[in-house]
């Protein structure tokens, strides 16, 4: 998956507004204007469509943790310069709170059954022998999930 594809799902699964990501992004100090924002938003097959790095959805997921957990003491964490469907997993399941169980019901909503061992190798440290590399089809089928369960299934 795509950067832009997961801030679209994100975006569109928990209504957020425009003046509400330009603020999130502007809470961990990246100025993202709306136009830039709208350009981010795009399909790929639209001419105007641009790509979005890593460290801006790094800052972004970031600061939709902070908004839906609250700000943690001390410094805001460094959004990383590069990103994986794991560390993208697991911020998304920081942000939400979610627990094996209701990340396996989420992935259910969409069709997708794995066990809680599967699950828990996505979260592992890379270095750990049972770590296991995210797939896309993995992470897509988790954020149609949620959006299923936060929007009733609507596209």
């Amino acid at each position: 998956m795509n950067n832009n594809d997961i801030l679209r799902r994100l975006r569109y699964t928990f209504d957020i507004r425009d003046e509400e990501m330009v603020a999130l992004f502007a809470s961990h100090n990246l100025e993202v204007s709306r136009s830039q924002l709208q350009l981010w938003l795009k399909k790929e097959v639209d001419p105007a469509f641009e790509n979005m790095e890593d460290v801006a959805l790094a800052t972004f997921l970031n600061a939709f943790i902070e908004s839906k957990r609250g700000k943690k003491d001390g410094p805001s964490p460094v959004a990383e310069k590069r990103l994986n469907n794991n560390i993208i997993f697991r911020k998304i399941r920081i942000a939400l709170s979610l627990k094996d169980d209701e990340i396996l019901r989420i992935l259910a909503l969409s069709g997708r059954k794995i066990s809680k061992h599967e699950l828990s190798a996505f979260f592992r440290k890379p270095i750990q022998p049972q770590y296991r590399p995210c797939q896309d089809q993995i992470l897509r089928n988790f954020l149609q999930g949620l959006q299923t369960k936060h929007r009733g299934g609507k596209s």
